[in-house]
């Protein structure tokens, strides 16, 4: 009988720091908390509130985020932050409740999907035993709940520096995403599926991982069709992001946008919008009086309602 491995079961070594958000109401009451106890108030940053004491350092900014530094941060974070600010016990329970996490596997997802401008792109990450304890330690999490691109940039690097880790991105820029779309019959999910897949298949050819995990963007096998000649697992669920393996993928992902969207707006001759707002709209009418309808296809994906309104709006408006 083959030998189980018991080192996805240890937990993950003490945090010396911990990061996450709280609401207004939240601030206040660890800010009346730190006022009242041993420690001392310093100036930083764009912080609504910084205290120092013995061992540990927190610092609430103004965005809502709230940093804890120091070789007290679990006894701060276990016996003040969970139980008297947020009510909800998470440190030290994750190789607990998610011990998977804490194993070989891959992670994928994708940015730019519901964006007007901008291209498509799918990061894959694959790791083995022993890094995911690391990734939580230095704050890899969801890139949606990360706030400034100068961030996300930085956590990219964190992670693409780590040893045991494989890193794969597929995108599809302006104009080959509105030729692909097209020949998977103006399927978003199919398209999506097929660069999933091919992430992966290349992230497996370096490092070969027993499952790979993505959010559930369809309840149909694509992915997993997509795959289906090699030995991967693939699982798919809502919210997958909590996996941190996921989660730096999602920051990966977003990053490589990020970057995409800079060479984009210089050759727009504007910083382009994110998402697919009335201001993005806006935006869209802009460039196409400025530039002509032809262009359209070089900067947004053309099979958004979006599209069809802006050309209709330039027309309007005597864009030719």
């Amino acid at each position: 009988m083959a030998k189980k491995s018991t080192s996805a079961r240890k937990s993950p070594p003490p945090r010396s720091s911990y990061t996450l958000t709280l609401d207004p109401a939240q601030r206040e009451a660890l800010g009346a908390i730190l006022a009242d106890g041993p420690y001392l108030d310093f100036p930083v940053d764009y912080a609504e509130y910084a205290y120092k004491g013995e061992g540990l350092t927190v610092v609430a900014y103004r965005s809502g985020k709230l940093v804890v530094q120091g070789r007290k941060t679990e006894d701060f974070v276990r016996d003040v932050l969970e139980p008297r600010v947020t009510g909800d016990p998470r440190l030290g329970y994750d190789a607990v409740h998610h011990p998977e996490w804490f194993e070989a596997h891959a992670g994928l997802d994708e940015s730019g999907k519901g964006d007007f401008f901008g291209p498509l792109v799918v990061a894959c990450v694959a790791v083995g035993e022993g890094v995911v304890p690391k990734w939580i330690e230095a704050g890899i999490r969801d890139s949606k709940s990360v706030s400034s691109d100068r961030q996300v940039l930085a956590l990219e690097k964190e992670i693409r520096k780590t040893p045991g880790v494989v890193v794969k991105t597929v995108r599809a820029g302006m104009e080959k995403y509105n030729e692909l779309h097209g020949k998977f019959g103006a399927n978003t999910n199919r398209l999506l599926a097929w660069m999933h897949g091919k992430a992966l298949r290349e992230t497996l050819a370096e490092m070969p991982v027993p499952w790979a995990l993505l959010d559930q963007f369809t309840k149909q096998p694509l992915v997993q069709n997509q795959v289906k000649d090699l030995s991967v697992e693939v699982r798919m669920r809502p919210r997958a992001e909590s996996d941190p393996v996921v989660a730096a993928a999602s920051i990966v992902a977003r990053a490589e946008y990020v970057r995409q969207m800079a060479e984009l707006s210089q050759a727009a001759g504007e910083t382009l919008l994110r998402g697919a707002s009335r201001e993005v709209r806006a935006q869209a009418v802009r460039l196409v009086e400025r530039l002509g309808p032809g262009v359209l296809p070089r900067f947004a994906k053309t099979h958004f309602r979006t599209a069809g309104q802006v050309l209709g709006e330039a027309k309007a408006s005597g864009a030719s």
